[in-house]
């Protein structure tokens, strides 16, 4: 399929032909959902942790003997049933990664990305390259351009003044081409990829 190739002015400079196999790829709701689940389960730190009976405060020692007191017998402080006492079952550091493999990723990205460009909602140009490092100038071409609300920029690597530019503005985020995964892809109305950043993408795309 064709697609024009526009500049920040939104003049279109040419038109290219886009592979099938990457945005005509068929709309796959339930591995584009798997995808961005696995993305926020491995975001999470899995620091979370109680202490259990061995490792909070307190003596060994049996609080009084065990018949004979009127008392219910007990075999020390740190019992989970005491006001202080260790905690039974609680949660424990672990890693929440739900992995998938590096075909399903593919292929994942290769659904949403193909469903975005269905959308009207990819725009690409020759060059992302801004002349200042302004926020309010970046915000400009992107109004220029017809993109508003949330919208993620797919560059290369160096591009400093697109960096400074978008990083104060929390409707923006820059990515580079091999950083691009589905949830920043879904989680965005617009995406502005330059013809650059484009074609490596394609390249791993296309395995």
């Amino acid at each position: 399929m064709k697609v024009a190739v526009k500049n920040l002015d939104n003049k279109k400079v040419r038109e290219i032909e886009l592979p099938d196999e990457v945005f005509g790829y068929p709309y796959k709701e339930h591995l584009i959902h798997s995808a961005v689940l696995s993305y926020l389960a491995a975001r999470r730190s899995g620091t979370h942790k109680t202490k259990t009976r061995r490792e909070v405060a307190g003596s060994g020692r049996k609080p009084w003997r065990q018949k004979g007191t009127g008392r219910a017998r007990i075999g020390g402080i740190r019992s989970p049933l005491w006001r202080g006492g260790g905690t039974v079952h609680g949660p424990q550091p672990r890693s929440h990664a739900d992995k998938l493999s590096p075909r399903e990723k593919r292929n994942a990205l290769k659904s949403a990305l193909s469903r975005k460009l269905k959308d009207a909602e990819i725009l690409i140009v020759d060059r992302l390259e801004v002349d200042t490092h302004k926020t309010k100038d970046l915000a400009g071409k992107l109004q220029g351009l017809g993109v508003s609300g949330r919208a993620l920029l797919v560059d290369t690597h160096g591009n400093e003044n697109l960096a400074l530019a978008a990083r104060n503005n929390p409707q923006v985020k820059t990515v580079d081409a091999l950083a691009v995964n589905v949830y920043d892809v879904v989680d965005r109305a617009h995406i502005v990829v330059s013809e650059e950043a484009l074609n490596r993408m394609l390249e791993v795309l296309s395995k």
